[in-house]
Parts: C-alpha cells; sequence; structure tokens
C-alpha cells in the first residue's frame, strides 16, 4: 500500500473519532479503523477485485447487531467498487490485506440511506462494520509461483503426460490449513496435464526438478471456484500450496545409464546367463536412500537377464565389464510399478542404483590360465602325483587381497591330484616348469562354490598369482616306489648284491637307493625315504624273519598285488 493511500485512511480515522454518538456532528465519509494488521501485505484490495471475509454488523447508535457471516456460518463474498456493495462498504474495503482487521463505520447516505431496507435497518441509521479480509483475486489473476528452492543440477523438468510424486501443504490464502501430504505420510501421485488436478496446480507444477521447492498461488476459479471441496475449502477460495518435487517419470522412459567409471581394457561384459556379484547403493530421485549391499557388507549376488531382478535391472547389468561403475535411473513399470513394496519402496517410485561391479562368471566357465614368464629350459612339468612347491597371491578380482604364500615363511607344498587344493588351483598348477609364472582366473565352480570359505566370499571368481618354485615328480597314488622303465629280471639276483641267496634290510635299502640314484625307479616324494623303504621290505618279508629269499618275491596264486611290494 502506498503512503498517499495510506495518509487518506489515516484521515478518514481522525474524522470518525472527531463524531460522537449523539450524532451532533453529522459523518460525512465513511470512517475507518485499521485495528489489527498483519506483519505482511503483499496484496491490497483494489477496485474490481473479489474478495471473502468475515463481519459483523452493528449500529453506530445503540451496538445492537443486525447482521453477522459469522452467524450464517459462511464468509461473504463480492466484488469491489462496482456497485455489489453498499457504497460505504466500496470504500471501507479498498486497501485491505488479508489477514487485516477493520472497523468501517458507514453513514447513511453511503448506506440505505432515509429509508433503510428490509425492516432491518432502519432510516438514517449510522452502520458500523468489524471485518476480518480472508482473501482477494481478481478475474485477470493467474497462478503464481515463487520459487523457495531449486537444485543446482536439474537435467530434467515436469512436463505434461508426466507422472509426478509430490509433497504439499495446502492452506487458504489466510493461512488456515486445509491439507497436507505429510500428515498422510504419504506423497501425493498423479499424472500432470491429463484432468486430474485443479488447472492451477496442474499448471503450477510444470517445469519443476525434483527436489525444488515452490509455493503455488491458485485463485478460486483454478481450484474449486463456487463450490468449494468438503467442509475446508470454502466457495472462492485462494488456495496456496508449498510443494517439494520428490519424483518425476513419463510411461514413455526408458532406463537411463550413466557410466561413471570404465576400467581399460575390458576384454569380456556381461550377458544373459552370466552370475553377477555387485555392490550398489540405491536412492530415490530426491537422493534418499532405501538400500544399500554396503550396508549389509556382502555384494548382491544373480543371475543376468534371467528375471531375478527388477526388469529395469535385469536390462541395465548386461554389457558391464568388471569394476565398472554406473548409475542407473529406473521407471516404475521397469521396477515396482504402482505398488512399490511395503514400506520400503513407495508405488510409482524411480529408483537409482549407483552400482559397482565386483566380477562375474558363466556356469560353463573354464579355468583361464595365462603364462606370464616360461623358463627356456621346460622340459620337465609337473602332473598329478608330483610334489611341488610354489609362491602365490590369491585375490578376488577387484583386487582385495585373500591370501598370500608370503604370509608364511615357506612357500606352500602340496600334491597334485590329491584334493590337496581347490580343483581351478589344481588346474593352474598342472604342466608347469619351475621357475615358470602364471596368472589364473578360477570361476567359483572350480572353487569355494555358492558358500565360499573362510574369508573367501560366496560365488567369488578368484584371480591367482603362481609361480611354481620346486618340482618333484611323484608317484601313482598309493604307491611308494614305482620302476620309470622295466626293472631288473630276474628281480633277487639284482637285489641279493653279496649274492648269498638273502637279502636283510640294509641289503634291500642299498639297491633301492641305488635304483633312485640311477633314475631307474622313484620313491614317493615328501615323505621319508627310510620309513617308506622299512615298509616295503617288511611286505617284502613275508615270513617277518629278517630277510627276504627268492619265493618271497613271487606272487602266490589268487594273491592281490599290493602297491608297495616290488
Amino acid at each position: 500500500m502506498d503512503s498517499l493511500r495510506r495518509s487518506a485512511l489515516l484521515l478518514l480515522v481522525l474524522r470518525a473519532a472527531a463524531v460522537s454518538r449523539s450524532g451532533a456532528e453529522p459523518l460525512l465519509d465513511v470512517a475507518v479503523d485499521r485495528f489489527d494488521l498483519p506483519r505482511h501485505c503483499p496484496r491490497d484490495v483494489e477496485t474490481g477485485d473479489f474478495v471473502r471475509y468475515h463481519f459483523n454488523g452493528t449500529f453506530f447508535a445503540d451496538g445492537q447487531k443486525f447482521d453477522s457471516s459469522h452467524d450464517r456460518g459462511k464468509a461473504f463474498v463480492s466484488q469491489v467498487g462496482l456497485g455489489s456493495l453498499i457504497a460505504g462498504m466500496d470504500r471501507g474495503l479498498r486497501g485491505m490485506c488479508v489477514n487485516e482487521r477493520r472497523r468501517i463505520t458507514v453513514p447513511p447516505h453511503l448506506a440505505f440511506g432515509s429509508v433503510g431496507t428490509g425492516g432491518v435497518i432502519p432510516a438514517d441509521a449510522v452502520l458500523v462494520y468489524d471485518v476480518l479480509l480472508l482473501d482477494i483475486w481478481n478475474t485477470e489473476d493467474k497462478v503464481e509461483i515463487r520459487t523457495l528452492y531449486k537444485p543446482k543440477s536439474c537435467k530434467r523438468t515436469t512436463a505434461a503426460s508426466d507422472f509426478v510424486r509430490y509433497h504439499y501443504n495446502g492452506t487458504l490464502l489466510s493461512g488456515v490449513a486445509f491439507d497436507s501430504s505429510y500428515s498422510r505420510n504419504t506423497t501425493y501421485d498423479t499424472y500432470l496435464g491429463q484432468g486430474d488436478l485443479i488447472k492451477g496446480m496442474d499448471e503450477g507444477l510444470l517445469g519443476m526438478c525434483v527436489g525444488e521447492r515452490r509455493t503455488v498461488f491458485v485463485p478460486p476459479f483454478l481450484a474449486y471456484g463456487e463450490e468449494g471441496h468438503g467442509t475446508l475449502v470454502p466457495p472462492q477460495a485462494t488456495l496456496v500450496f508449498e510443494v517439494l518435487l520428490i519424483d518425476v517419470f513419463n510411461p514413455k522412459d526408458d532406463l537411463i545409464v550413466v557410466v561413471k567409471e570404465a576400467p581399460e581394457g575390458c576384454a569380456r561384459r556381461t550377458a544373459t546367463g552370466d552370475y553377477i556379484r555387485y555392490h550398489y547403493n540405491g536412492t530415490f530421485q530426491d537422493g534418499t536412500a532405501f538400500d544399500s549391499s554396503y550396508q549389509r557388507n556382502s555384494t548382491y549376488n544373480t543371475y543376468v537377464g534371467m528375471g531375478y531382478v527388477i526388469r529395469g535391472m535385469d536390462k541395465a547389468l548386461q554389457g558391464l565389464c568388471m569394476g565398472e561403475k554406473r548409475r542407473i535411473t529406473v521407471p516404475p513399470h521397469l521396477a515396482y510399478g504402482e505398488d512399490g513394496v511395503g514400506e520400503l519402496i513407495p508405488g510409482s517410485a524411480v529408483l537409482v542404483f549407483d552400482i559397482h561391479v565386483i566380477d562375474f562368471h558363466n556356469p560353463k566357465d573354464p579355468v583361464e590360465i595365462k603364462v606370464t614368464h616360461k623358463p627356456q629350459d621346460c622340459k620337465v612339468t609337473s602332473e598329478a602325483d608330483d610334489l611341488i612347491q610354489y609362491r602365490y597371491n590369491c585375490s578376488l578380482m577387484d583386487g582385495t587381497l585373500l591370501y598370500s604364500s608370503e604370509q608364511f615363511d615357506s612357500p606352500s607344498t602340496t600334491t597334485l591330484g590329491a584334493d590337496q587344493v581347490i580343483l581351478g588351483l589344481e588346474r593352474g598348477l598342472g604342466g608347469m616348469c619351475a621357475g615358470e609364472r602364471r596368472e589364473v582366473v578360477v570361476p567359483p565352480h572350480w572353487g569355494h562354490g555358492e558358500d565360499g570359505a573362510g574369508g573367501v566370499p560366496g560365488s567369488a571368481v578368484l584371480f591367482f598369482e603362481l609361480e611354481l618354485v620346486q618340482l618333484q615328480k611323484g608317484v601313482p597314488e598309493g604307491y611308494m616306489f614305482v620302476w620309470l622303465g622295466d626293472g631288473p629280471d630276474p628281480l633277487f639276483p639284482a637285489m641279493d648284491l653279496n649274492g648269498d641267496k638273502e637279502v636283510p634290510l640294509e641289503e634291500f635299502s642299498s639297491f633301492i637307493m641305488i635304483q633312485v640314484k640311477e633314475g631307474n625307479g622313484r620313491l614317493r616324494p615328501g615323505v621319508d625315504a627310510d620309513s617308506i623303504i622299512r615298509d616295503m621290505f617288511n611286505n617284502q618279508d613275508r615270513n617277518a624273519d629278517g630277510k627276504i629269499v627268492e619265493d618271497e618275491l613271487e606272487q602266490q596264486e589268487d594273491e592281490e598285488v599290493r602297491r608297495d611290494e616290488l
């Protein structure tokens, strides 16, 4: 309100104060007493505006009430300055603010004059109106939007045919609340531009970003008009909505995939039928988190393209590299749809996943072996029954080190083919020569399977760096000694080194060690040679008299061959 208007009203107040109740001096103009002013007045009443207000009407002479909108339980609605009201009220309401209280004193010539009206207002009556202004609007008004907050990054804004989810507080222009989505603890979800909302909100929600806050002022003719709505929105009410946009999508939307980090040298990408392990953070579009594999300290494991996850994720998991990071935005028709999931995922929610691929494999994958160094002299290679020493580092595919032979004082030792290590490592160690180095990728069905093992997650692909340190050729399972060619024939004379027709333990031991030294035979590696030879001798010394004679070397009929015999 400008200073000239305030000065004019002040003169009216002073003029009214000079009039006594005796009527000794007639009231020449409307007197206005602004006894309760709001702190903020963004708009005041002008000629042509429509107003909604409550009032009590009394006679100036005796204070007797002649009318009251409060008693009727309904605010009064009229247009100002165009003859719809008595002239005194037309003048007295101008310049008024919403929530302002005024006392307007109207002389007879600006009220009902010397005639009065309807037996209620007598002739020459001075009328006093105590007014509370509730609303102002004009037929030229449009939806007014005041942006309270707008995110710095806004790649998409709402448009007609979009589906939106938003929170709001709804008040009348006077500040009286009539509805709130917050009180129901659920967003308001609807399509834009399809007539599902009042016209003013359909317009007021256009061009919003997720996370944006705005205040939307809707004039009555773009809201509920002359009918109002229920008991809380009166007829001809301007509505004020404070809106927070939570979500937006369009039924035609597809996945949005943004690659955040792509590893170099991606030789293989995920495909239908692969089994993948990945970490993820799941949020709604406004950044509110709803789930995270990191919080559980466990990857999410599933098959790709086989319907074990929501359709959008099934599609998004195609074509990924190990170690890749992506942000995936999934519209609800490719996620949990209109129903959502309990209290975790609201209906019609857009989901945003930040994923990090740890590893993947296919159930048909073999063990992958890459030789990184091979000595020039590589004539003897490892095979089943060999005793080997090797160094190793065992990691997950993301580089997380699980185990290392460096943790121990000496290289690891195993006998190939004896089920002492996982099958994939067994295969990776086969065919190596001493000094050779390899990188071996072991899928879980060749490793620790779905259950994992101490420190190894379930369904984990393992990466081994191997070096064969030492190789001792072995003997078949169950044998203590094998001939590397044809043994002596006849055998006993060869064993009887001194020719006395009997072979004691010492002579037997000397014979065996000669065969090993000359490369004619091999003892089981990794076992004490004296113990092996003693066991072999005892098995040949059938009568246990401390010596072997020629008859004891001959196999008896129906006697099973023993593997620790010669």
